[in-house]
């Protein structure tokens, strides 16, 4: 079936209905000749670390996130649709106590009581219920929904849907939303007529680089393209093992994440409070104090991050972060914990405790000095 622009404006309707901030409906180009380049490009330089659900490639050897077609090829159009998650609180670059780390906005959803709220299974069902609607509209339309789980570049399609451009921190941007959104998209059968094909967003960075040049570890190269293998959200998140020593004293007090590209961008200096409910923030996961994040115990880790982005994270990563955030933190109070930890099993926690103890004592000798 062919959607007219009535038709699409009613998919957009009921996503609006559905709880999402934002939405739009963009076509699947015949030919992705471009963006399949430039996808490849990303992955063969590189940049895409140690995430190699990015590199899984078909039996043909083509990298499955390049051309949807090529693995759905019934696709015809993708229903883009956002959530702000701004939440009414400190950004990271703005000043906090020495000993607190910081962990990205996006993660900060849960309970006050323990047990978080994963924005991937919270979008997943909205979509859900508006996949419902399309189907029951529009019979033997074949979809599919995901929340950063399929074969799509979503930004892409988000910008042909005119929900946003894409910035040159590599996100996707909106004039009045700003940059804090999460996405979730419907890949569906359905094709777009030519009068009702959405107009991609205009891109609005003009000439601003504040972005590029706040980024600690130069992740954003230009061309609004990333070097992931050097970004601080996945260093923290993404990397398993031991983070490379030129790298450490760059991720600051980052324990899960970073927002600073997006703190310093002016798309956000008026973005709105988010509104869903289902996505509150808890007040102890911002500016978190380290020491709290170094006492929690298996078990405990678990009931305060059950269900959040973190629990997939898991506890000894996040030591590792913490153990670095503490080297970085210039407080020597964190000594004894940094000596406990370098004393331990855990291998890479153990190297990385002993580089952040060094680090102090070396701050501290050289104050005497």
């Amino acid at each position: 079936m062919r959607l007219g622009v009535a038709e699409r404006e009613w998919i957009t309707q009921r996503a609006v209905a559905a709880g999402f901030d934002l939405a739009g409906v963009a076509d699947v180009p015949e030919d992705a000749a471009e963006d399949d380049a430039r996808f490849a490009g990303f992955v063969e330089a590189g940049f895409a670390g140690e995430m190699e659900y990015l590199k899984r490639v078909d039996d043909a050897g083509e990298y499955v996130r390049g051309d949807l077609r090529r693995s759905m090829p019934w696709a015809r159009s993708v229903v883009v649709c956002a959530v702000n998650y701004n939440a009414e609180a400190p950004l990271s670059i703005e000043p906090a106590d020495a000993k607190a780390g910081w962990i990205a906005r996006y993660a900060w959803s849960g309970r006050e009581d323990g047990g978080g709220s994963d924005y991937h299974d919270v979008l997943l069902a909205q979509l859900r219920a508006v996949e419902a609607e399309i189907r029951e509209r529009f019979a033997e339309c074949e979809t599919r929904c995901y929340v950063d789980t399929g074969p799509i570049v979503e930004r892409g399609f988000a910008a042909r849907a005119g929900v946003g451009w894409i910035g040159k921190n590599t996100c996707v941007l909106n004039q009045q939303q700003g940059s804090w959104l999460l996405l979730g998209v419907i890949v569906t059968s359905l094709e777009l007529a030519g009068e009702a094909l959405s107009v991609a967003a205009a891109d609005r960075c003009g000439s601003c680089t504040r972005c590029i040049d706040a980024c600690p570890t130069d992740a954003l190269i230009g061309e609004r393209q990333m070097d992931a293998s050097r970004c601080i959200a996945y260093l923290t998140i993404e990397k398993k093992g031991s983070i490379e020593e030129s790298l450490r004293a760059l991720i600051g007090r980052q324990v899960f994440g970073c927002d600073i590209c997006q703190d310093v961008c002016p798309w956000n200096r008026k973005a709105p409070i988010a509104t869903l409910e289902a996505l509150p923030a808890r007040a102890a996961l911002v500016n978190p104090a380290l020491e709290w994040l170094a006492s929690l115990d298996g078990a405990e880790f678990n009931r305060v991050f059950r269900g959040s982005p973190l629990e997939r994270t898991r506890r000894k990563r996040v030591l590792r972060n913490v153990a670095i955030a503490m080297g970085n933190s210039g407080c020597a109070d964190f000594l004894g914990q940094l000596d406990v930890w370098a004393g331990g099993e855990d291998v890479v926690l153990a190297e990385v405790a002993g580089w952040a103890a060094a680090r102090l004592r070396g701050e501290a000798g050289s104050l005497r000095e």
